[in-house]
């Protein structure tokens, strides 16, 4: 019998439910040496039917040696050792068939059909999985949801509902700086003084913004820079008042200013020509959304203080959403992906401004300072705009 003529009497004998005939065709194209792929596939199918679970690995095996993203092996490896109790490694394959799947560009209806079955094992045995953990734990008298939030997030992570977040400056990575999306106001000594201030702060920044021209788009184009590619790009509904911008005051808008500016005297803020001092009043308007997005140097934190805030104000950094609250100040590494909603009626408005990352020694902020002088004498921009 010829190879073709042997395929289709085995996809045949398939069809009417008749494994060993099935497997004695397809057996026969492999010893001539005239096996594919698909009827190895088609294989191992027989021999899963028939019970015999290592030959069926055979045939699985010959597929992946040679195609190791083979979506259809991957499924049916995982399906063989689901059937023979092993969950945990059934899991690792089907995992494994998920994560390709994206890359794939048109699949058929009957693999559609087999990646939602291994989606839905994979998550019935997270569960399994996930009460397994909980319930050993709680034997050693540990309470899980107590054990503090980085307990909680990695917990997430390892149950796949959250990402590593990790720093992704755009432009300068500092190493051995902890991987922290927000840091809280306690830390800081000088948090709460400027909080104090907050009201004072609000009451010049709405005699400022009353006048209409006084907000100017956040994102703007650089000249002699390519394009950006931000869905904000010149659109008001994300919109500034700057008092520094690249390490030079905008001396209309310090005079305005004062009691702003006293408040910010004395905080670490870098001092960096071309670069720093970075300070600025952040407006949203009602129902803008800042898409996901990095800033530039993990040296840095951001700081927000936010004055003008109507519910429904919130940022997430990394894995983490807080909501925005006035006069209670935000402090994060913007380094880590991170994004804000204004979806209320009315206008939200924080003053921006960095700081030194509080892990940096003295020595460190000198041969930084004079290194992020060195690339500005070089003749970066040093333009910045990130961080909502």
């Amino acid at each position: 019998m010829d190879p073709a003529t042997a395929l289709h009497a085995g996809i045949s004998a398939l069809q009417r439910g008749d494994a060993q005939a099935a497997r004695a065709a397809f057996d026969a194209i492999d010893a001539a040496g005239r096996g594919t792929h698909q009827m190895r596939l088609l294989l191992a199918q027989a021999c899963t039917i028939l019970g015999d679970g290592p030959a069926a690995h055979r045939a699985l095996d010959a597929v992946l040696a040679a195609e190791p993203t083979n979506l259809y092996a991957l499924i049916m490896r995982g399906d063989l050792l689901a059937g023979r109790g092993d969950a945990r490694a059934a899991v690792s394959w089907y995992q494994a068939a998920l994560k390709q799947a994206p890359r794939a560009r048109r699949l058929p209806a009957d693999l559609l059909a087999m990646l939602r079955r291994a989606e839905t094992a994979v998550a019935r045995s997270g569960s399994v999985f996930e009460t397994h953990l909980d319930q050993h734990m709680r034997e050693d008298g540990i309470v899980p949801s107590t054990a503090g939030p980085r307990f909680t997030e990695a917990l997430e992570i390892l149950a796949g509902r959250a990402e590593v977040q990790l720093q992704q400056p755009t432009s300068f990575y500092y190493p051995g700086l902890p991987q922290r999306a927000f840091f809280e106001r306690d830390e800081f000594a000088w948090a709460p003084a400027l909080e104090g201030k907050a009201t004072a702060i609000r009451t010049e920044l709405e005699a400022v913004i009353a006048d209409k021209g006084a907000l100017t788009p956040y994102v703007t184009a650089e000249e002699n820079r390519p394009a950006k590619r931000h869905p904000l790009l010149a659109d008001p509904r994300w919109s500034a008042l700057h008092l520094y911008r690249n390490g030079s005051p905008v001396s209309e808008n310090v005079a305005r200013f004062p009691a702003t500016i006293a408040a910010l005297d004395g905080l670490p803020i870098p001092h960096i020509a071309g670069r720093s001092p970075m300070v600025l009043f952040s407006a949203l308007r009602p129902g803008t959304h800042i898409p996901p997005h990095h800033g530039m140097l993990n040296t840095r934190l951001i700081c927000h203080l936010p004055l003008i805030v109507p519910a429904g104000c919130s940022l997430r950094v990394g894995n983490h959403k807080r909501a925005v609250e006035q006069g209670r100040m935000m402090i994060f590494d913007d380094t880590i992906e991170h994004e804000a909603w204004n979806e209320s009626d009315g206008l939200r408005v924080v003053l921006l401004f960095e700081i030194w990352h509080p892990e940096l020694g003295a020595d460190e902020r000198a041969a930084l300072t004079s290194l992020y002088q060195a690339i500005g004498a070089y003749g970066a921009t040093g333009e910045d705009q990130v961080s909502a």
